[in-house]
């Protein structure tokens, strides 16, 4: 933005905005909250700023299992559980899996994943998520572009910007320059013993965040992107009990039983 564009924006002259620059005038604390805000400056590079202009930090990072966060975390779960027998799951910046619903849960053993693991990892270096993926390049594709639109929107985040190069690596040259998929949304197509699920995301997030934790969580949403899959779903549902030799050969979550399909 230009400085008179970011004057126009944030409501001050143009002419104070070039003084801040050139630190012939120095910003109120109120003034550096009001550029953030116009900037849509992420909430750890908005301590940084206040910080730098000589006043306190205003946004913590809590822990999950914060007493303040109760609210929270009663919100995510509420989402989580009312999703099922669709896959769902909480996120980090750096795609760490904080929590997931029953659905999601079998998904991610299948292809070697539990709680408190990374995603970018994965997608960096498991074989077997790469070969439970049918659509691996197209997804890659997709994935290199929203990790640096993420990054972007960060001021350019080192662990998603390092992800994004790494992936991009894998490309193949078809899929550097043209979309081959062709359809309205990205379907991501799993193949685990014989069984194909496919599925499309949607994002949720705290739009009113002001913890910086919980700023940097979102929910992914998973919907079935065929009849069969969500078939297969809802199959699952209504048993009691999954049988994991059907995803894996990981440790089996005990609120399941038994399902032949």
């Amino acid at each position: 933005m230009s400085q008179l564009d970011l004057g126009l924006a944030a409501n001050v002259s143009a002419r104070h905005v070039s003084f801040l620059e050139t630190g012939r005038s120095t910003p109120s604390r109120s003034m550096v909250l009001q550029l953030c805000e116009t900037l849509a400056v992420p909430l750890p590079a908005q301590n940084t700023l206040l910080h730098a202009a000589g006043f306190a930090e205003v946004y913590n990072s809590r822990k999950w299992d914060d007493k303040e966060l109760a609210h929270a975390r009663e919100a995510v779960d509420w989402t989580l559980q009312r999703h099922d027998p669709f896959p769902a799951m909480a996120l980090d910046t750096h795609w760490t899996i904080i929590k997931a619903n029953e659905a999601a849960t079998i998904l991610l053993i299948a292809v070697g994943l539990n709680l408190g693991d990374s995603l970018l990892e994965a997608m960096q270096s498991s074989e077997r998520l790469k070969a439970a993926i049918s659509n691996w390049q197209d997804v890659l594709r997709h994935m290199v572009s929203r990790l640096r639109t993420e990054s972007a929107r960060l001021g350019h985040d080192q662990v998603l910007e390092t992800a994004a190069s790494n992936l991009a690596l894998q490309l193949s040259d078809t899929h550097k320059t043209e979309i081959t998929s062709g359809s309205i949304v990205l379907e991501t197509r799993y193949v685990l013993n014989g069984l194909e699920l496919s599925f499309f995301s949607m994002l949720s997030q705290f739009t009113s965040a002001e913890d910086i934790a919980l700023a940097d969580l979102r929910i992914e949403l998973m919907y079935p992107a065929n009849e069969a899959t969500r078939q297969l779903l809802f199959k699952l549902q209504k048993s009691q009990m999954v049988d994991y030799s059907h995803f894996g050969d990981l440790q089996v979550i005990p609120q399941f039983t038994s399902i032949k399909i």
